[in-house]
């Protein structure tokens, strides 16, 4: 069944603006909300980087929508004990409706208390244990765990959900789509790209949830949109490992003035235009991704959230 959610991005808005955008998902129509999970943003212009766990209590108080992180990286920064519980807390707050989504991290996130940056097959090896620790964890048992990467001595959560949280793992290759088929409850991806869940789906995911994250820059003025996506998110444009190595926001403004402003409309629809809108979430779901999440880049959430509900969400359903 087709659902549309909405992509509330901690690296954009500060976290009264989260749960206020949450709030206007929810009347406009959308299913479901996802919710990245950095330290820094991508950029200064960008501006913001909430600690998503404080606001995802505060969305448990405001909205009846599922909510997912998108995504966690539970290896480095934060060790996947006290993410454990941070994970079962939010599934508590949201009566079960909460999706742990998870993936390798970002050296932009993850160098900041000096730990090397490892390099992508080990950062998977570490995922994957992170990932059964904290189903261990989630057990309620009292957990001793010596691994290749993590230790854990007589570890219990107390405050757990009703039943298990569900874990996605997200990958932007075919390394990490195979791994996120063999471990995952589901698949979180941000591009439309249906060989990567045919590797998911074949590696062991099966028909289990695949989420996918796209942009939007709607506006009534499409050269606005143009242009609101440039400056704040030109990063997605960056190829290659770049988006996991370069350490500092101001990595990432540095390599983004090396792309086109004309390039932006590539991946992202620009402008009021609603057919263009739907054949952006269409692609989604041609790719065989079960949940769509869209973020709203440019500054009138006004006009995208009565567009969208009125003219796009129909079409789409």
């Amino acid at each position: 069944m087709t659902s549309i959610g909405y992509f509330l991005s901690a690296e954009q808005y500060s976290p009264k603006e989260l749960v206020d955008q949450a709030r206007r998902a929810e009347a406009a129509g959308f299913d479901r909300l996802w919710i990245s999970d950095h330290f820094h943003p991508w950029n200064d212009e960008q501006g913001e980087s909430a600690f998503v766990w404080g606001v995802i209590g505060a969305l448990s108080e405001v909205t009846s929508l599922p909510v997912s992180t998108a995504v966690t990286c539970p290896t480095i920064r934060i060790h996947p004990a006290i993410l454990a519980q941070a994970a079962a807390t939010a599934a508590v707050q949201l009566d079960g409706r909460f999706v742990f989504g998870v993936g390798s991290g970002e050296a932009l996130n993850e160098h900041i208390l000096g730990d090397p940056w490892p390099s992508p097959g080990v950062r998977l090896e570490m995922l994957e244990e992170a990932v059964e620790l904290i189903r261990l964890l989630h057990t309620g048992n009292v957990i001793s765990h010596h691994g290749l990467h993590y230790e854990v001595q007589e570890a219990r959560i107390y405050t757990l959900p009703e039943q298990p949280v569900p874990i996605y793992v997200s990958g932007f290759g075919p390394q990490s789509a195979e791994l996120a088929g063999r471990i995952g409850d589901g698949y979180c991806l941000t591009m439309a790209d249906a060989d990567l869940v045919k590797t998911f789906r074949a590696a062991g995911g099966g028909d289990k949830p695949v989420q996918g994250g796209m942009k939007v820059s709607w506006d009534r003025e499409t050269d606005a949109g143009i242009d609101a996506a440039h400056r704040l998110w030109a990063n997605d444009m960056l190829p290659g490992q770049l988006a996991q190595t370069l350490p500092r926001p101001q990595d990432f403004e540095d390599a983004m003035s090396l792309v086109p402003r004309e390039s932006m409309t590539e991946s992202i629809t620009c402008g009021p235009d609603v057919d263009k809108h739907v054949a952006q979430a269409r692609s989604y779901l041609d790719a065989d991704i079960d949940e769509v999440y869209v973020q709203q880049i440019g500054p009138d959430k006004e006009g995208f959230f009565a567009a969208w509900e009125k003219d796009v969400l129909p079409q789409l359903r």
